[in-house]
């Protein structure tokens, strides 16, 4: 019975054994041929146990100038990380020495340093101080051979010129990409902002198979997906006016300390900006300054524009052929309703104006009767809107702000005239501004020139657009000679911005600022002053702008046209040499500043200034020098005419072949009335030559461009229309 229940037990554990011995077996068949387990595919979870990646990083494109001078790159950066735990075959063995080493190294204290090494950590970086780190550094840190202390790579955007443009170019800012969970590099501000797209790579990445060591596994091969660098941008900036413009608003800053500057330049012939810069700014490196302003105030701040209005209204009066630069008017105040508008404290109330001379001396007056008087609303506003001044440019940067022009009531037509109540911004003025110095041409304004991949090809090119012709090209030359006057006349708001060497057109702004009350504010530096100007004047080849609101002049005892041609003229000046272009009066021609003759004798002053070079031109049969024109230390070109006044009987000298800059010399110093027709260069003068003059008295003369003369053309003139 025992043997028998033995033998059935038996034959039950072989028959279960057989049966799990079955179901192994076919386990592994059914393995075999499907190669999956709880459908999971063992091959697929073989390899991840084997397989490897890295990343291969991209670079972010290169953002430069106009001649390829790099403003904003990628370049390496290492992270100092310490090592703690003594698992590893190094590790910081020494806290406090190596705390004290690190401090002479990185700009972080030594007990912060020594802080951070105790931590109980496998490892330990040490924050913004040990970030960023230059190949320099890192050189100097493994010199000091501490055990523990190792180094991670990694790149950061790089900006070489610290500030320069920067809320042009903006910053960059390492951040957490929610979806990848990886770090990426994000513009923050400017080009950097808005071109963030094209220019941020596409990383890379490499794929092998390896044992648990990390070695590559026999017969396996290596799969690399290649990292796509970001497109690189050229500019229309050119780095060396740039840093004409940042060295000028460095030195007014620090004279000035204004609440703000901001300063265009920009080549009128196609619309490209060339230097653009702010005070105050910021070092897109190291961020430094960042949180003075976040705004780019050349395109993201609109103001009342002041008296640079007023070279609009004059070229929309020439243009509709209502300006007579000779017809006079009362200067004073004008009275619209229960507002009284009156000139600056510089114009003599109740005296008799010339229209020319409201825009040598800025007169509001003046500039109401000629928008409000003789053009009218629909006129004005026609023009001014025909100018692009009551729209966006469409400039290629972001968060360009609109404006404000004001022609409700009659009060407000007055006012927008000469440049108060309505609010512009300065790309808005400078992109008008170019059709005065364009021959009636408007172009809108860009930064932005190429966009190339990494291998130099250019995937977009930005080409110069025409956006408007407000006015005729005669009208602009027209405009550009009488400009030319505000910076030559003596009595004029514009004489601080003369050149040496150059010609040059513009028009002063002194705007008043509203305070939080609605009314203006008082006091002598409670102003955005401006100029807006363009050089050479016959044919400019560069206009500028530069705006500062609020300079501290009680300290320094200058003058609002000191702050601004504090940089104006220089920047000005060393972007024309710097361009190789001269004036069409300067070509070969030297340049120096003419001394005093008054008192001297006729026959002495007439040989030096001869022996220098300049044509004088004698009024009066005396023998003595009694006055000069232009005055004693005014920069003069050699072959430019110097009018010297004796004593006697004056006679008219023959002005045929005189420009309107040489006639207004003789103006100045006989104080005659003038009336000018047409532009360019004396064709006819009423008062004959060798005609006894007299002061006050009435003049007129008659000018031709060169092109005009050749072919034979005139300009119309209609003396019925003169008014006097």
């Amino acid at each position: 019975m025992k043997k028998r229940n033995m033998t059935r037990g038996a034959r039950l554990l072989f028959a279960f054994f057989s049966l799990l011995f079955l179901l192994l077996i076919g386990r592994i068949l059914y393995i075999q041929v499907t190669g999956q387990v709880d459908g999971q595919v063992l091959a697929v979870k073989a390899q991840e146990k084997t397989l490897k990646q890295k990343a291969i990083q991209s670079q972010r494109g290169q953002i430069t100038d106009r001649n390829g001078e790099v403003i904003a790159e990628d370049t390496s950066s290492y992270t100092l990380v310490a090592v703690l735990n003594e698992k590893y075959k190094t590790y910081v063995e020494d806290p406090e020495e190596t705390a004290k080493a690190l401090a002479q190294c990185i700009d972080m204290d030594e007990d912060k340093i020594l802080e951070r090494l105790l931590k109980d950590n496998d490892q330990v970086e040490f924050g913004a101080a040990g970030r960023d780190i230059s190949h320099t550094v890192k050189k100097e840190i493994e010199a000091l051979e501490l055990p523990g202390i190792t180094f991670t790579r990694d790149t950061k955007r790089f900006y070489p010129n610290g500030v320069f443009a920067s809320h042009v170019i903006g910053y960059t800012e390492k951040q957490d990409n929610k979806e990848t969970g990886e770090v990426e590099t994000v513009g923050m501000l400017g080009i950097e902002k808005m071109l963030q797209e094209k220019l941020k790579g596409t990383d890379g990445k490499l794929t092998y198979e390896s044992d648990r060591w990390g070695f590559l596994l026999p017969n396996k091969e290596q799969q690399v997906v290649a990292a796509e660098n970001g497109n690189n941008v050229e500019l229309t900036l050119d780095k060396k006016i740039q840093s004409f413009l940042e060295d000028s608003m460095n030195k007014v800053q620090s004279t000035y300390n204004p609440e703000y500057i901001t300063a265009i330049v920009a080549n009128p012939k196609t619309g490209e900006i060339l230097a653009m810069g702010q005070r105050p700014s910021f070092d897109p490196t190291t961020k430094e300054g960042i949180e003075a302003t976040w705004r780019n105030l050349a395109i993201e701040e609109n103001f009342e524009p002041g008296s640079t209005m007023k070279v609009f209204t004059l070229a929309a009066a020439v243009e509709e052929g209502v300006f007579n630069p000779n017809a006079t008017f009362t200067t004073g105040t004008y009275k619209i309703g229960s507002r009284v508008m009156g000139d600056h404290s510089g114009i003599k109330r109740g005296v008799a104006m010339t229209y020319l001379q409201a825009v040598q001396r800025s007169s509001n007056v003046g500039f109401i009767k000629l928008g409000y008087e003789l053009l009218g609303k629909e006129k004005l506003q026609k023009y001014l809107t025909a100018f692009g001044l009551d729209e966006l440019t469409g400039i290629d940067l972001p968060n360009e702000v609109g404006s404000s022009l004001l022609f409700d009531r009659d009060v407000e037509v007055a006012t927008t005239s000469f440049g108060q109540g309505s609010v512009v911004t300065p790309i808005q003025q400078i992109q008008a501004f170019t059709a005065i110095a364009n021959d009636g041409k408007m172009m809108k304004p860009y930064v932005i020139s190429k966009i190339k991949d990494d291998s130099g090809e250019v995937l977009e090119e930005t080409t110069p657009t025409v956006s408007g012709t407000p006015i005729s090209a005669e009208t602009a030359k027209t405009v550009r000679e009488y400009l030319e006057t505000v910076i030559t006349d003596e009595k004029a708001t514009g004489t601080k911005y003369a050149i040496e060497g150059y010609t040059v057109a513009g028009k002063t702004g002194t705007a008043q600022i509203a305070g939080p009350n609605g009314k203006y504010l008082t006091g002598a530096e409670n102003y955005i002053f401006s100029f807006i100007g363009m050089a050479p004047a016959d044919d400019p080849e560069l206009v500028m702008y530069v705006a500062i609101k609020q300079p501290k002049l009680n300290n320094t005892g200058g003058t609002g046209a000191d702050a601004i041609s504090s940089i104006f003229n220089p920047v000005m000046k060393n972007s024309l040499q710097y361009m190789n272009i001269v004036s069409s009066e300067t070509t070969t021609k030297e340049s120096s500043s003419i001394a005093d003759y008054k008192g001297q004798s006729v026959e002495t002053a007439v040989a030096e200034l001869t022996e220098l070079g300049y044509e004088t031109v004698i009024l009066g049969d005396g023998e003595t020098v009694t006055a000069q024109s232009p005055a004693a230390d005014t920069v003069l070109i050699q072959g430019e005419k110097v009018i010297l006044r004796a004593e006697g009987t004056m006679t008219m000298p023959d002005m045929l072949g005189w420009s309107l800059r040489d006639v207004m010399k003789l103006v100045n110093m006989v104080e005659l009335d003038l009336n000018v027709a047409g532009s360019g260069y004396v064709t006819k003068q009423s008062i004959a030559s060798g005609t006894v003059i007299q002061e006050k008295e009435y003049l007129i003369v008659e000018l031709q461009t060169p092109e005009e003369v050749l072919t034979g053309t005139e300009q119309p003139t209609d003396e019925d229309e003169i008014v006097n």
